[in-house]
């Protein structure tokens, strides 16, 4: 019983954590119109999916990006290729459970930027990603579009799974899976609106 409230806690102080580092931008992230779509690779295939960005801001300074974070709302997961709604359905629960995401227990996944490199319209961002409780360090490109009011950030995140604890299928985990074996990286491609 103490080990769950603990965890409530801390899920709650990560929450009022991030809420807090989000509001602390000066263009607020447009959960609306931005996008997220997941890739993720098996030895026999893959799939493919969206996920919604829960809420985040951008520190923006004469049209650049300094700094930022995204929130990403881990129930919202979606899968785009399977036709048949059992097997759809059956596949975002695997995706939700323990074998993965852990869900329940980590229902956000956050990004806080930590340095920022500009060349022309594109950027190196080094941030702090946190999924299942666990933060790492990741560094990705995007390129920006700078609008009246607002700002548009695309570009491609490869995550390694394991740097997270998702095991299922991982060679990173598990020897002799064969073609069950499902890949550690993922991407995210991503479009951030921010507006003022």
């Amino acid at each position: 019983m103490k080990t769950l409230k603990l965890k409530k806690w801390a899920v709650l102080s990560l929450a009022i954590l991030v809420s807090s580092a989000v509001f602390a931008g000066n263009y607020v992230v447009d959960a609306s119109n931005s996008t997220v779509s997941w890739n993720g690779k098996k030895v026999t295939g893959e799939h493919y999916g969206s996920i919604d960005i829960k809420e985040g801001s951008l520190e923006v300074i004469d049209g650049e990006v300094k700094g930022g974070t995204v929130v990403i709302d881990m129930q919202s997961i979606k899968n785009e290729d399977l036709t048949n709604e059992e097997y759809n359905q059956k596949l975002v629960g695997h995706l939700k459970s323990d074998d993965f995401f852990s869900v329940e227990t980590h229902p956000i996944a956050s990004l806080v930027l930590t340095e920022v490199k500009k060349s022309g319209n594109s950027y190196t961002f080094t941030g702090d990603l946190t999924i299942k409780g666990t933060t790492k360090p990741v560094s990705f490109q995007a390129t920006s579009t700078t609008q009246s009011g607002g700002v548009t950030l695309e570009g491609k995140l490869v995550i390694d799974r394991s740097d997270y604890d998702v095991r299922y299928g991982s060679k990173s985990f598990f020897d002799n899976l064969g073609d069950k074996m499902i890949y550690d990286d993922f991407t995210l491609d991503f479009v951030v609106v921010a507006k003022k």
